[in-house]
């Protein structure tokens, strides 16, 4: 009989305090079966865990509960706790961008990092963030992506991804104005998009996976009508990527690309900036999306939705795209480990 392979090490990040995150983490935590998947380091501080979990009804069972710059030890079926004993629950307001929601997610999502850097973990899941609290806390970047690498010491090719019901949507362009998409497409950028895409489909464990480029202008450019981006970046950048043995394909118009990806000609669909895949996705399920920071030295996930200012406190925030978030994790840091054990 083969030998059991071992769960993957997740650092499960609780994000802003003043939005629904850390009664996300709590209720990620309580689900059956979810510690008996990985084995879990959560990231944050008790006292806001346990408001979260009274907040949520619901009960924990933890392991050892680890100081701050203590070396993770994983329990058989029992989350530990990297009680960072940053923030007193008291002094939170929620329901707002703060300083103190931004800086508890960041130096959370730091620690882990550093756990990962360290490679204690092999993959992390953050709770939301939002991105004004975190410009408030002093990230110094625009996103969370770009701070991870950051902390990670990583200069190579990484991206965010959104995963839905196992379509991925991927970008060559993120968090930049829209008037200045066009002059950043270039043969290049978009051959490394699909490059990278492909790569963190297959560490998510899709063997051979099937990508289709979107085009920029309406109709795809209607043969040069309506712009030759098409023409003159897009497909040649699908032409290279085939070179390479990548089984892209495209320029598809934007308008209906999602529709041949869901009915399962493609597992990703690479889009030429921010909105023209993100509208799609969440369009399809909001409630269910997952975000991954691909590229990196470790695979991190997190889901799609944010923060939920105007519903936090409350105790009705939907678990589904946390634990959705968490078992992408867990796939792609199962191959994480896999490799490095084969290295």
């Amino acid at each position: 009989m083969a030998a059991r392979e071992p769960q993957p090490r997740i650092a499960l990040v609780m994000g802003d305090a003043a939005g629904i995150g850390p009664e996300l983490t709590a209720k990620l935590l309580a689900m059956p079966a979810v510690a008996d998947m990985a084995r879990i380091v959560v990231v944050g501080d008790r006292r806001v865990l346990d408001q979260a979990a009274h907040l949520a009804g619901a009960t924990l069972d933890l392991g050892p509960v680890l100081a701050p710059g203590e070396a993770p030890r994983f329990a058989a079926g029992k989350p530990t706790l990297l009680d960072r004993r940053a923030l007193d629950p008291a002094t939170i307001a929620m329901g707002r961008a703060s300083v103190a929601g931004g800086a508890f997610a960041m130096e959370n999502f730091r620690a882990a990092l550093v756990l990962a850097r360290e490679a204690a973990v092999d993959a992390i899941c953050f709770t939301p963030f939002n991105k004004a609290a975190l410009k408030l806390a002093g990230n110094p970047y625009d996103d969370e992506l770009h701070f991870a690498a950051d902390v990670l010491g990583y200069g190579g090719e990484c991206s965010e991804f959104n995963v839905l019901d196992g379509l991925w949507n991927a970008r060559v362009t993120s968090h930049v104005p829209l008037r200045q998409v066009p002059g950043m497409l270039s043969v290049d950028a978009i051959v490394k998009a699909l490059v990278l895409t492909h790569a963190c489909l297959v560490q998510s464990g899709v063997a051979r996976p099937r990508i289709a480029a979107a085009a920029l202008n309406p109709h795809a450019g209607d043969g040069g009508n309506f712009g030759r981006e098409e023409i003159d970046v897009i497909a040649p950048a699908v032409e290279q990527a085939r070179a390479r043995q990548i089984a892209a394909e495209g320029p598809f118009p934007a308008d209906t690309v999602f529709l041949r990806a869901r009915r399962g000609d493609h597992d990703a669909v690479l889009t030429m900036f921010h909105d023209q895949g993100q509208i799609a996705m969440k369009l399809m399920g909001f409630e269910r999306g997952v975000t991954v920071l691909g590229g990196l030295p470790v695979p991190i996930t997190t889901p799609a939705h944010g923060t939920a200012y105007d519903i936090a406190g409350k105790g009705v925030a939907d678990p589904t795209a946390t634990h959705r978030a968490f078992l992408q994790a867990c796939a792609m840091g199962r191959t994480r480990a896999r490799g490095a054990k084969a290295a």
